[in-house]
């Protein structure tokens, strides 16, 4: 059964290729959404998959890419939304 949250990503995450990496991996998973740069510095990302996939992808922003520095990582639940493929905004 699929679910979706939204993760916000903290640190040293900006010019250093999130995004780019962040839709591959979301594509490697099946997961459906978005990520953006934020204008703090973050990059926010909504997401839906299955449970699994989106416990894997979880488990990832908290590193992100090499060159990346998460420093911390906000998670929060949110309703179902209808997407059928992964965004850079």
């Amino acid at each position: 059964m699929p679910i979706a949250k939204i993760i916000q990503v903290f640190g040293k995450v900006q010019n250093v290729g999130f995004r780019y990496y962040t839709k591959r991996k979301a594509v490697e998973l099946k997961i459906t959404g978005f990520v953006k740069n934020k204008m703090d510095g973050s990059v926010y990302i909504e997401i839906m998959g299955e449970e699994f996939a989106i416990d894997q992808f979880v488990h990832w922003c908290h590193s992100g890419p090499q060159w990346a520095r998460v420093e911390d990582v906000e998670i929060q639940d949110i309703p179902l939304f209808d997407e059928s493929a992964f965004w850079i905004k």
